[in-house]
């Protein structure tokens, strides 16, 4: 066993994920070689060891155990926790069981629990019907959840579910064994009510990483990830799931590049015009705007910028003069399209139909986002003609209701498998697939899926969504042949901009988004 483990996620380091059906592959095949329950035994060491070195004052401790395996990694860990408290003379383990005394454990989690009788842990058995109050003790000053693992169905209404519920309201610190109960495993879809506020939470992962906790609900469930490998050694051929991570903050700054570089050596970008107050009072150029500031500043060599009618006097951005503003037909012409990065759909309106059939057939590079994305979804011809691109020149920016239209699903659907859908998308329509939310996906029709791991709340305010399209396109602009690596560098610097804003600046505005922005 490693004294490095468990060790906590590095979202700097790439980490590989695997599905529940690979890692009860590597499972069988780790049992097969060593004595029973041992696992079991060094799962619970590990979780005994991470609570120590992330609540190291708690001498009050609730563990609450389940029907199966996980509840027995539960029963290894108060023991342990027990005997530590005893060598201290001070605090007390409690181990709160919620089985049917009428159906026997699993043998490695029965042989746990007779250890922690003889062990003299305290063992009490949680009501087989809910309660208003979880039973378990008020005065504890952390929890450990061992109900459920990652063999668990999805949750009907009973006791178990009703624990798992109480267990994610909990506002005390709770450390979460595999995964925390009731969440799957897989996709990250949680079905029970959701707390009010971030608690303080950390989840050991047991053997592999699994997807569940990067994505979706898994990411406040989860909390702080750590990872103990028990080890067991992945063998090369198992099957990862998707990759998570795997980028630091260092920028892409010109300065360390050949001396003879000038800006048509980091690519052209053209954000198409969002649409014009005049023709419907709902004015969405700023959207367009946003996307080119955010461009120019993310490094591409050139930016230009669609106005929305030709009667526009405006002939320059006075925040950001180095944009080159165009009318939409000087944008149009084919073989000025060839040569472009075009973001289409920032605030494009019901106007974008008579130009976006243009760009998807002539358009060098291409991201296509709100708008652009829901004219596709009403549309097969334009459908085909995405297909058409190719996925190295061709991305998608949806959030998940948009991502329901282009499948004809429902937002819930896709935020039940917010994987299964970036890489169903991708594969429709041979596109990369850039799914935003927590735990934004990139998923494209050849390779794994990605799931980027910065990004905080702080995103969610109007105009963020566009200033990634324009992150985006100037990425794909600068590095042509390098389109996914490009895509998932620019997402996480996105996030990453959100995470390590000063508030003592204000709140996060797009524009201010746009400003931070620079090269990847």
């Amino acid at each position: 066993m490693s004294p490095l483990t468990p060790r906590r996620l590095d979202p700097t380091h790439r980490e590989s994920a695997y599905s529940v059906a690979t890692t009860r592959a590597i499972e069988l095949l780790a049992q097969a070689g060593l004595p029973p329950g041992t696992l079991m035994n060094r799962a619970g060491d590990a979780a005994a060891r991470l609570l120590r070195a992330w609540q190291p004052q708690a001498r009050r401790i609730d563990v609450v155990c389940g029907p199966g395996n996980n509840g027995g990694d539960g029963l290894v860990a108060a023991t342990a926790l027990h005997r530590h408290l005893q060598t201290l003379g001070q605090g007390h383990v409690t181990a709160w069981l919620l089985h049917d005394p009428a159906r026997p454990l699993p043998g490695d989690a029965a042989r746990a629990l007779r250890q922690a009788e003889s062990a003299g842990v305290d063992l009490r058995r949680l009501p087989q019907a809910g309660s208003a109050v979880p039973p378990w003790g008020q005065d504890a000053e952390v929890l450990i959840d061992g109900l459920l693992g990652i063999g668990a169905r999805p949750l009907g209404p009973g006791p178990l579910a009703e624990t798992a519920w109480a267990l994610a309201q909990d506002p005390r610190p709770v450390l979460c064994l595999d995964v925390p109960s009731g969440l799957d495993a897989d996709t990250g879809r949680w079905t029970g009510p959701l707390p009010s506020s971030r608690h303080p939470r950390a989840t050991l992962a047991l053997l592999t990483l699994k997807p569940g906790l990067l994505t979706g609900h898994g990411r406040d469930l989860a909390g702080d990830v750590w990872l103990d490998t028990l080890g067991v050694a992945v063998p090369d051929d198992a099957g990862v799931a998707t990759h998570w991570g795997g980028f630091g903050s260092d920028p892409g700054d010109k300065a360390g590049h050949p001396h003879a570089a000038h800006k048509g050596s980091y690519g052209d970008v053209a954000v198409m015009p969002g649409q014009s107050l005049v023709h419907s009072g709902q004015g969405m150029a700023g959207a367009a705007v946003l996307a080119a500031r955010a461009a120019l500043h993310a490094g591409a060599g050139r930016v230009y910028l669609g106005v929305p009618d030709a009667s526009t006097t405006v002939e320059w951005d006075p925040v950001q003069p180095e944009l080159m503003l165009r009318h939409l037909p000087a944008l149009l012409d084919p073989p000025t399209l060839a040569a472009l990065t075009v973001v289409a759909g920032c605030g494009g309106g019901a106007g974008l139909g008579s130009w976006l059939p243009g760009v998807l057939a002539h358009a060098g590079r291409l991201v296509l986002d709100a708008d652009g994305l829901n004219a596709v979804a009403n549309d097969g011809a334009l459908q085909d003609a995405l297909r058409r691109r190719g996925w190295q020149a061709t991305v998608i920016t949806p959030h998940p209701l948009e991502a329901a239209r282009l499948l004809g699903r429902s937002t819930a659907d896709v935020m039940a498998d917010r994987l299964g859908a970036a890489s169903a998308l991708a594969g429709l329509l041979q596109v990369i697939c850039v799914l935003k939310g927590a735990g934004t996906v990139v998923a494209a029709p050849q390779g794994l899926p990605w799931i980027n791991a910065s990004g905080n709340a702080r995103l969610a305010t109007a105009g963020t969504g566009d200033v990634l399209a324009g992150m985006v396109a100037a990425a794909m602009a600068r590095h042509p042949g390098e389109a996914m690596d490009s895509v998932c560098r620019a997402v996480h610097l996105h996030g990453l901009l959100a995470q390590t804003w000063d508030a003592g600046e204000g709140s996060l505005t797009a524009a201010a988004l746009a400003r931070a922005a620079r090269p990847v």
